[in-house]
């Protein structure tokens, strides 16, 4: 049921059923139809090469599109943090990756709670020093459940996980004789690199996921598990990790897990740019107000920092419309730059105070996070809901159980 009402003509009885209930501007928007191919799309990559999606969903931390994206075929879900892993808990998913070393004694012991909890819980996390399993072991020390972990491997001046071949092995063969804990594979992020397809980037890609692939077979034979993990992440280079995977007959029960979550809404930016996966198709946008058109050439539209990601390039100049909803094809803007709520175009024409400006974003794993709302809309860009996203910082103490 849309929480949506229709456009007002501007009568008295109109303001009171109608203006009340639409969405302020600036709004952040999802094109249901494109959400709905890119999940199809990806899932159907996945499956003809053989490989498993957990998607990554920090991305949009939106209850209905991880969802949709689980019965399309996704084994589980990819979080970054302790709080992620409690609202998947609470939306009831058992499958969690934390994509990240846990190390801190409270993060710890809430998935120690929880997994006491439910026994069928699978809450899993990434391990790169001998501290880390250190203080894992004081907290998981007489645990009903052990936590089970995959070795993170990195590369240099990237982010973290080990950085050799022999420092893996070596912490293989630390976890494998530390009481409560359980090596269940091996995990890389093949993105540390900037997003393009540039020789170069494509080679340190290529040799980060040998260097993952090398570690996986040389420290199976400390796995505690009949169906070991490699997992790999990230939208942009899904393609080259598949090319380096490791061959199943020489670790039987392995599990190839993809972690890519960007995919779910592609952008019109960096992804657009890099992305392998063909059909993929920008689904988000933000949708703000002309404020002012101060000099010829310039307008301000409000919708800035606060509302748009910045951080893989400024957004871009979609359309434009009219109050009313009418497009204007024939106006010209450029996004110059952002202050915290407001966006200067330039190189404008034809645009018009009152006017509403759509804009494409880049990289929206910075667009969902700024919104706690956002409007749905179908593939002729008419709202039908609003959905809503889960980034709190979560204060559930150990004992909590969804309902």
């Amino acid at each position: 049921m849309s929480r949506l009402g229709g456009r007002s003509d501007g009568t008295d009885a109109d303001f009171a059923a109608t203006r009340l209930t639409e969405p302020a501007y600036p709004q952040l928007r999802l094109n249901s139809a494109a959400l709905e191919n890119n999940i199809r799309v990806m899932a159907a990559w996945c499956r003809d090469r053989g490989v498993e999606l957990a998607p990554h969903v920090k991305t949009t931390m939106s209850a209905p599109i991880i969802e949709r994206q689980l019965a399309a075929g996704a084994v589980g879900v990819t979080v970054a943090t302790v709080d992620q892993v409690a609202s998947a808990l609470r939306w009831g998913h058992q499958r969690v990756l934390v994509a990240n070393e846990i190390v801190d004694r409270s993060g710890l012991t809430r998935v120690r709670a929880w997994l006491e909890e439910d026994p069928a819980r699978e809450i899993r996390c990434f391990v790169d020093s001998a501290a880390g399993v250190k203080v894992a072991a004081e907290i998981f020390d007489g645990a009903a459940a052990d936590l089970e972990v995959l070795i993170d491997v990195g590369t240099p001046g990237g982010r973290t996980g080990i950085r050799s071949l022999s420092e893996g092995l070596r912490l293989a063969g630390l976890v494998r004789v530390t009481p409560g804990l359980r090596l269940v594979g091996v995990a890389g992020y093949e993105g540390v690199v900037p997003n393009s397809r540039a020789e170069d980037t494509v080679t340190a890609v290529d040799r980060h996921c040998r260097l993952v692939r090398d570690v996986y077979l040389e420290a199976a034979e400390f796995f505690e598990t009949a169906t070991p993990i490699y997992s790999m992440g990230g939208s942009a280079f899904p393609d080259r990790v598949v090319e380096f995977l490791p061959d199943r007959g020489q670790v039987p029960g392995t599990r190839i897990l993809l972690r890519s979550g960007c995919y779910v809404t592609h952008d019109h930016g960096t992804y657009a740019a890099v992305s392998p996966v063909p059909g993929l198709i920008p689904a988000l946008s933000v949708r703000a107000i002309v404020l002012s058109t101060p000099e010829a050439g310039l307008a301000v539209v409000g919708a800035g920092k606060r509302d748009l990601p910045y951080d893989a390039g400024l957004p871009s100049v979609l359309s434009v419309r009219t109050a009313d909803g009418a497009l204007k094809p024939a106006t010209t803007a450029a996004v110059r730059n952002l202050f915290d709520h407001h966006a200067v175009l330039t190189g404008v024409s034809g645009v018009d105070v009152t006017d509403t400006v759509d804009f494409g974003i880049s990289h929206p794993c910075s667009a969902f996070d700024r919104w706690p709302d956002y409007v749905l809309t179908d593939a002729d860009g008419q709202e039908t809901d609003v959905w809503q996203t889960d980034f709190r910082r979560s204060s559930l103490a150990p004992g909590y159980a969804p309902s």
